[in-house]
């Protein structure tokens, strides 16, 4: 029986882990969260989120023995191969909006986990597609003036108030959220890992 240790402080992910059954200790990652250049966007994805993993297992590490499982993720929408980030401002969220209005995009989450026993490192990214309906500037300013759209990759939140400007996805909806639950129960599964309730 392994414990969880979400290396995120994103209460989506943690409510997600807690409707599928799991309890877990929240232990957040100190890293940068800018993403490396010089390879590609997944690659570029992996590495933070293996930074994320690796620096929790360090910390957590140096004070527990009972076996573990530390789980990191980073989560980006993606327009035109290249990653939009969180809006840094209600201009920049604005902005966000107006180019995913009527288009496609991708939301890529990277996901590593690092199990204490045996020190596998196993990682790996989903992929969802999200196509947005064509949007109105007073929807925008609407939605914006919400606040949602602040700390979200691409400046919405499906799980929220921006579910109505999706007009479709193919793919993990949890993805957008913030973990691939499917995926996530397909690797403990796989892997035989049983976590503590």
């Amino acid at each position: 029986m392994y414990q969880l240790v979400l290396a995120s402080a994103s209460p989506r992910r943690r409510q997600l882990l807690q409707e599928a059954g799991f309890s877990c200790l929240v232990q957040p990652s100190q890293v940068s969260e800018k993403l490396k250049k010089n390879m590609t966007l997944d690659l570029q994805l992996l590495e933070l989120s293996g930074r994320k993993a690796r620096a929790v297992f360090q910390d957590y590490s140096k004070i527990h023995l009972d076996p573990f499982l530390v789980l990191a993720a980073d989560t980006e929408v993606i327009m035109n191969l290249s990653p939009m980030g969180k809006p840094e401002s209600t201009g920049q969220a604005i902005a966000f909006l107006k180019i995913l209005s009527g288009q496609s995009h991708h939301v890529k989450t990277a996901v590593t986990w690092i199990n204490s026993k045996t020190l596998e490192e196993v990682s790996y990214i989903e992929t969802t597609e999200i196509i947005f309906k064509n949007l109105s500037d007073s929807e925008i300013l609407d939605y914006v003036s919400t606040g949602e759209c602040f700390d979200k990759a691409g400046g919405y939140a499906i799980q929220g108030l921006g579910s109505r400007f999706v007009k479709e996805f193919k793919g993990s909806w949890t993805n957008v959220v913030g973990l691939p639950m499917e995926a996530i129960l397909k690797t403990l599964k796989e892997k035989n890992w049983e976590i503590l309730k």
